[in-house]
């Protein structure tokens, strides 16, 4: 059983019920589910995720004006839920805070995660906001969402402005072919075996992040951005190659099958970048595309940002 089927088992055997009972009047200004940190949370926990912060436990959202009415007779109530279910056990509620599960104040659920309470209003504001953390304020499952407020934000958060994905998109082309097409040649010239390393590093991590803006989805925190690439629908077949190109060394045979390799990862990027009718470059130079992507951009503003932002 993974940790969103525990989660949600336990609110609807046990939280559920609970609320029925004690908060029949207040309900409807509940929300229930469990979105935030964790791998359990992307649903791509396994028995290793198990050794830590892995519970029968779910979040009770509320805004900071019911907190401040009902906020202490919930945490009670939530705390006073059974101890173990399914052979799993619950810990004990931090009373300081920071506890992932139980009673969370909705304002400053976002807070932490994005910098601000609401979803960004301007451009400027996606911009700032780095990817993982939208992937986390975004992930898991609302049980369910009786005033509306926690899912308003979340789905604001959900729909990136497509100007902002695009900078983001074209910023990372951009880099990639540096990095990957242009540098890692280069550094390998120099016989600077470290730096070409860093090169790879650099190109696979952009890599990754473009592969989940071409899936509309946010790349989550580094640890588990490839376990989640798995479930991508589009360019999810890469990870081998991106494994290569950062586990063997670069002597002459490895360095020239690692650009080869650089090659068709960009190839396969560009053709998705093509078929969405993103770039109209005809050759297989990632910048070139990038910088066709960034003509696409409608806000002047955006797009007379600096190549490389994103």
């Amino acid at each position: 059983m993974n940790g969103i089927e525990l989660a949600r088992d336990f609110f609807f055997k046990h939280g559920k019920p609970m609320i029925d009972e004690q908060f029949n009047e207040i309900k409807d200004r509940l929300a229930f589910g469990l979105v935030g940190e964790g791998s359990e949370c992307f649903y791509l926990d396994d028995s290793i995720s198990q050794d830590h912060d892995f519970e029968p436990g779910f979040c009770i959202w509320i805004t900071r004006e019911d907190e401040e009415k009902y906020g202490f007779k919930l945490e009670r109530a939530y705390a006073k839920l059974p101890k173990e279910f399914e052979g799993y056990t619950r810990s004990v509620l931090n009373p300081c805070g920071g506890n992932r599960h139980g009673v969370l104040i909705i304002e400053d659920f976002y807070k932490k995660l994005i910098g601000n309470t609401r979803a960004p209003s301007s451009w400027q504001e996606w911009m700032q906001i780095p990817e993982d953390t939208l992937a986390t304020a975004t992930n898991g499952e609302v049980f369910e969402d009786n005033l509306g407020v926690f899912s308003a934000i979340r789905n604001e958060l959900l729909a990136m402005p497509e100007d902002v994905k695009l900078k983001k998109i074209s910023a990372k082309m951009i880099k990639m072919g540096m990095s990957g097409q242009y540098n890692y040649k280069r550094c390998i010239e120099h016989k600077d075996s470290l730096a070409a390393q860093l090169t790879l590093a650099e190109f696979v991590k952009d890599a990754i992040s473009v592969i989940y803006l071409l899936n509309n989805k946010y790349a989550p925190y580094y640890k588990l951005a490839a376990r989640g690439m798995r479930k991508l629908e589009y360019l999810n077949d890469l990870e081998n190659d991106f494994i290569f190109l950062l586990e063997t060394d670069n002597t002459k045979d490895f360095a020239l099958t690692k650009q080869v390799i650089i090659e068709e990862i960009a190839s396969k990027i560009i053709k998705i970048v093509k078929e969405r009718g993103l770039s109209e470059a005809t050759c297989n130079n990632l910048d070139s595309h990038g910088y066709s992507v960034l003509d696409h951009i409608k806000n002047l503003e955006i797009r007379n940002l600096h190549p490389m932002q994103d």
